[in-house]
C-alpha cells in the first residue's frame, strides 16, 4: 500500500498528519474507513466530511481550516491531503489506485483475428478474438483492440490506445496516443450527404461521396454507441483531450477543440466548429455551419441554432413542441421582451407622474 508522503508527493500535494500512513483505495465520505481516503470539493458537505470515518481527506486550504476548527471524532488522526483543486487531485489519485485492479492485456494476437499481411502491428499490442485490421493498418505500441472490433483499411491507431469490443474503425481514421473507445462506437462511417434532384413527376437524393477522415488527437474517450462520422471531401477532427459520453452523433466535417466535454445524446450537425475547453450538456444539439467559441457552456437540451462569437459565455433553453411557424413567431416575440418590458416600465412610470 502506498504510503501518505509517496501519494502527496506523486499528485503535488501539501501533507498534514502521519507520513508513514498506508491507504489501500478510496471511497465515499460516508462509506470510507481508515485505509480509505475521501474527498472534499464542496463546502456544502464540510460537516459530512468532520464525521467521517475516512483515513485521509483530500481538501482545500479553507475547507482544511474549517475541519480543524470543527474537529469531528476522526479528526486527530486523519491525513490531509491540502490541494488547489481537490476534485482533479482525487480524479488522479482514483486512477492510480484503479489500475491496480484494472484489467492486464497481454501482448499478443489471439489465434482467431484476422490481420492483413500489409498491417503492421507491433508485438507490444494485444490483438483480441475476431478483431479484423485490414491493409495497410498501422498501430503503435501497446494499442489493445479487444474482441469482435473492426479496423478497416490504411488507418493509424498511435500508442497506448485502447478500444473496447465491437467497435467498428473505417477506412483511413486517424487516432492518437492513449485515448480510449468505448464498445459499440462507430468511427468513420459516411456522413449524411445527399443532393436533391426533384421535380413535378419525382426524383431522387443523389448521394454524396463521403471521401474525408476522422482526426482523434491524444488522450480522447470516446463513450459507447457514439458515432462520428467522416468528412465529406474535408476531415472530422477531434481535438487533443477532449471527452465524448455515450451515443453521441457528430456529424461530417464537425471540428472539436481540445479538452471539451460532451455529454451523452448531443448531436451536432455537419460542419460546425465547436472551440477550445467547450461544455455541452446532454441532449443539446447544434445546427450545420456554426461557429462556437472557445469556453462556452451549453446547458442539457439546448438548441444551438446561431454561432456563438463571444468566449465564455453559457447558453440555456429548452422550448416545447409546436408547429413551426408558430415556434418562429414566439421565438421573434421572445427575442423583443427585453424591449417590451422596458416600454411597459416607461408607460407604468407616465401614469404615475400623471396622478
Amino acid at each position: 500500500m502506498p504510503t501518505a508522503i509517496e501519494l502527496a508527493e506523486q499528485f503535488q500535494a501539501s501533507l498534514v498528519g502521519e507520513a508513514s500512513s498506508a491507504f489501500d483505495g478510496l471511497a465515499p465520505l460516508e462509506r470510507a474507513q481508515s485505509k480509505q481516503i475521501s474527498f472534499l470539493s464542496n463546502p456544502l458537505y464540510r460537516q459530512q466530511a468532520s464525521d467521517s470515518a475516512a483515513g485521509a481527506l483530500i481538501v482545500s486550504k479553507a475547507d482544511l481550516e474549517f475541519l480543524q476548527a470543527n474537529p469531528g471524532a476522526n479528526t486527530a488522526k486523519r491525513v490531509y491531503f491540502v490541494s488547489k483543486n481537490p476534485y482533479a487531485t482525487f480524479a488522479r489519485m482514483a486512477q492510480y489506485f484503479a489500475k491496480a485492479s484494472a484489467p492486464k492485456y497481454a501482448p499478443g494476437i489471439h489465434p482467431s483475428a484476422a490481420i492483413d499481411a500489409t498491417a503492421i502491428v507491433p508485438a507490444s499490442c494485444h490483438i483480441g478474438p475476431f478483431v479484423q485490421i485490414g491493409a495497410g493498418v498501422k498501430l503503435g505500441e501497446r494499442v489493445a483492440i479487444l474482441g469482435n472490433t473492426s479496423v478497416a483499411m490504411n488507418s493509424e491507431i498511435a500508442n497506448d490506445t485502447l478500444i473496447y469490443p465491437s467497435a467498428s474503425i473505417y477506412h483511413e481514421t486517424q487516432i492518437g496516443e492513449r485515448c480510449i473507445i468505448h464498445s459499440g462506437a462507430v468511427i468513420g462511417a459516411d456522413g449524411f450527404g445527399f443532393a436533391p434532384d426533384f421535380s413535378a413527376s419525382g426524383g431522387e437524393w443523389v448521394k454524396i461521396p463521403q471521401t474525408g477522415r476522422v482526426i482523434i488527437g491524444d488522450d480522447v474517450e470516446i463513450g459507447a454507441s457514439t458515432t462520428i462520422d467522416r468528412g465529406a471531401m474535408s476531415d472530422t477532427m477531434i481535438g487533443a483531450g477532449t471527452k465524448i459520453d455515450n451515443q453521441v452523433q457528430i456529424a461530417h466535417n464537425v471540428t472539436i477543440g481540445r479538452c471539451c466535454v460532451i455529454a451523452g445524446c448531443a448531436a451536432i450537425s455537419g460542419s460546425t466548429k465547436i472551440g477550445h475547453f467547450c461544455i455541452i450538456g446532454g441532449a443539446a444539439n447544434f445546427a450545420g455551419h456554426l461557429t462556437i467559441a472557445d469556453r462556452t457552456t451549453v446547458s442539457g437540451n439546448t438548441s444551438i441554432i446561431r454561432s456563438i462569437n463571444e468566449p465564455g459565455q453559457h447558453f440555456t433553453g429548452v422550448y416545447p413542441s409546436m408547429p413551426h411557424a408558430a415556434w418562429e413567431k414566439n421565438a421573434a416575440i421572445l427575442r423583443g421582451l427585453d424591449k417590451i418590458r422596458q416600454r411597459l416600465r416607461l408607460l407604468d412610470k407616465g401614469k404615475h407622474s400623471e396622478s
